[in-house]
């Protein structure tokens, strides 16, 4: 979770405490609570959906323990177990510090802290823990999808995921071939409100233009030569669930005609006839072409692309997601193991590096045939580096000009970065703002660059 979005909950009997961290994080969190009384935890943590707790180790308290910070750490896990919660201490309690995360704290922090130490801490915690509820975009509603990832560019997409699968927005979603756009389209359609109705995937990017009418629109017995019966078209079977158009940058500009008519009319109308057909759907296409090539008008409709691109979700590379690599070679070899009864398959330190370090030009696909094919091999259940033979088919990208495009797109946000922050003089906060960042992810680019 981004901090911008979190609610914190700060409670300590120190005013001056309360004042410093409300001042630090007033700018950086969408909303600071602060209490003197942590007999009033209770209530604020049942009034409030608090994200993340600040909580002293030591109260002039009715209690008088000598370690009230422990007791109500306690209380906070009883009513609130998954919270993230910090200790604030001072520094002759470490040893109680230490003790408070074995009842289940977090982290602790020491007085007087530096506030970017404080705000990596807390911006560590929060992205943990969206990493933790958002490694699997499946299983809840009933959902049988499995997504996974915990990179922060996965995150920011399962966030704008849980905001639009309720609603009956348009979505394209763009990515490179194996970064999973059909994965993602069922997904959204199993946590939107139509996901006891159909979900309909036509690859229109195959269909011939004598095809594209009669398998999306339907037709009447006898319409064409080999019409011997009624048909529907994909937009009726559809009817109040999901169409799913994959690889919509592929169609001609005339079909495009027809597919933006229906969409504008809500209609569809069999080939043979004349009678129209309401259609009530909700609609996701994907496409692995450019959104800047798309917008070319001699090769796509801008008015098409406004009409399907209410919401766009780009699905990121593999390799600009290495964070999600490992999560995702375990999950595979815990699939394959079990689909070939093979006992549980691990990976030592030279597959790991392996993996981490291949650059992925058939991105999840690629990675998810190649464990695939390292289980069925594998004669113990340890895979090594020589377990993993990547595909031939996929190393038409070299690694040197996959490492060359890294290169050239982390000197672009290097020099992007030191511009912003010679417009402002050096201040960090106006920087991060501009750039669209927390001040703690800038702060990190910045020791990435050596800046």
């Amino acid at each position: 979770m981004i901090l911008k979005k979190a609610t914190v909950l700060v409670v300590d009997d120190d005013p001056d405490v309360l004042t410093a961290v409300k001042l630090l994080l007033k700018t950086e969190a969408k909303e600071v609570i602060t209490d003197k009384n942590p007999e009033n935890l209770n209530w604020l943590l049942q009034k409030n959906e608090v994200d993340l707790l600040l909580l002293d180790m030591n109260f002039n308290s009715a209690i008088n323990t000598g370690n009230e910070g422990i007791y109500w750490l306690r209380k906070v896990k009883e009513w609130k177990p998954n919270l993230c919660v910090i200790m604030i201490t001072a520094y002759g309690d470490i040893d109680l510090a230490v003790r408070s995360l074995k009842e289940g704290a977090n982290d602790f922090v020491v007085k007087p802290w530096h506030n970017e130490k404080l705000l990596e801490t807390i911006g560590d915690l929060l992205d943990k823990k969206e990493g933790d509820k958002s490694a699997k975009l499946s299983k809840n509603k009933g959902t049988s999808t499995l997504i996974l990832g915990e990179s922060e560019a996965m995150s920011d997409i399962f966030h704008k995921v849980n905001k639009i699968a309720p609603t009956d927005a348009n979505i394209l979603i763009l990515g490179e071939n194996g970064t999973g756009k059909d994965l993602m389209a069922k997904a959204i359609h199993e946590r939107s409100l139509r996901a006891g109705k159909p979900f309909v995937k036509v690859d229109v990017g195959a269909l011939t233009d004598s095809l594209f009418e009669s398998e999306l629109f339907g037709h009447k017995k006898g319409a064409f030569t080999d019409a011997r019966e009624d048909r529907a078209g994909r937009f009726e079977e559809a009817q109040g669930g999901t169409l799913f158009l994959d690889e919509i940058g592929n169609i001609s500009l005339q079909q495009q005609a027809k597919l933006l008519t229906v969409l504008q009319n809500r209609q569809v109308t069999r080939l043979g006839t004349n009678k129209p057909v309401d259609i009530d759907i909700r609609l996701i296409c994907a496409t692995n072409v450019p959104l800047q090539e798309l917008a070319n008008e001699n090769r796509f409709r801008k008015d098409l692309i406004y009409r399907i691109n209410t919401v766009e979700i780009t699905m990121p590379a593999l390799r600009r997601r290495s964070n999600d690599i490992i999560l995702l070679a375990r999950h595979f070899a815990a699939l394959y193991a079990n689909k070939y009864l093979k006992p549980a398959i691990d990976f030592d330190n030279s597959a790991v590096q392996k993996l981490k370090s291949y650059h992925y030009p058939g991105n999840v696909r690629e990675l998810q045939y190649t464990i695939e094919r390292a289980v069925i091999m594998a004669d113990d259940a340890v895979l090594k580096a020589d377990d993993l033979l990547f595909s031939a088919l996929e190393n038409n990208i070299s690694s040197a000009e996959d490492e060359n495009d890294n290169l050239q797109l982390s000197a672009l946000e290097k020099n992007a970065i030191l511009k912003v922050i010679e417009k402002h003089n050096g201040n960090i906060t106006r920087a991060a703002k501009e750039l669209g960042l927390t001040r703690t992810a800038l702060y990190r680019r910045l020791n990435k660059y050596d800046i």
